[in-house]
């Protein structure tokens, strides 16, 4: 295959296989080979991916790991039905949730700005949106650490968000926003490539 050419290949300093690697060649996988995910390799992930920008360092993310038949059996009939088939058998199924009481920490990822957790204390809205928002962008950032380690993440917002939240994270602190199945892509692992918004129609310079 050969590597997509950019028309300004000196704008981008990631050589042409990375950036196949990262973006043009990756895809969402849907089926996974038997080859197993270790929980060494989502370290790696981790170790790469929570360099990540958040606001106020507040790094909100947490991670559960389903390695069991036994953790991944509490979470199927919590998926959509066409969400539980792939799930049952990926190597390595991760949750992804925002933790709102992220603000517990900020006194140590954020020790500059003294009284932050306080305010956080006090107004469990903007926890909530703090929250969510940077979560989500370290969801982002974690899709491209899986990539980035060789793997394919087939990330998923399909599912009960409520009773998955309240199944495996019971203190009521926790949010899971996307359920991401990790592996090798398997037979059929890939659907049509869907088009993508071109930069004249996303963009406005002013």
């Amino acid at each position: 295959m050969t590597a997509y050419a950019p028309e300004t290949p000196d704008l981008l300093t990631l050589d042409p296989e990375a950036q196949d690697l990262l973006f043009r060649e990756a895809r969402t996988a849907n089926t996974f080979t038997d080859e197993p995910v270790s929980r060494a390799q989502v370290q790696a992930i981790y170790d790469l991916i929570k360099w990540a920008p958040t606001a106020m360092n507040a790094q909100p993310l947490r991670m559960v790991l389903l390695e069991s038949a036994e953790s991944r059996a509490r979470l199927l009939p919590l998926m959509g039905e066409g969400n539980r088939a792939k799930t049952e058998t990926a190597p390595m199924t991760v949750l992804l949730a925002a933790d709102t009481s992220f603000h517990e920490e900020l006194p140590r990822t954020f020790p500059h700005a003294t009284g932050l957790k306080d305010m956080f204390e006090d107004n469990a809205a903007a926890r909530q949106r703090t929250a969510r928002l940077n979560s989500s962008l370290q969801v982002g950032y974690f899709i491209l650490g899986a990539r980035a380690a060789g793997l394919a993440a087939g990330p998923m917002t399909g599912f009960d968000v409520d009773a998955v939240s309240a199944e495996f994270f019971p203190d009521g602190d926790h949010e899971v926003l996307v359920v991401v199945n990790l592996g090798h892509p398997g037979e059929g692992a890939w659907m049509q490539r869907l088009p993508r918004l071109d930069f004249d129609e996303v963009v406005t310079a002013l």
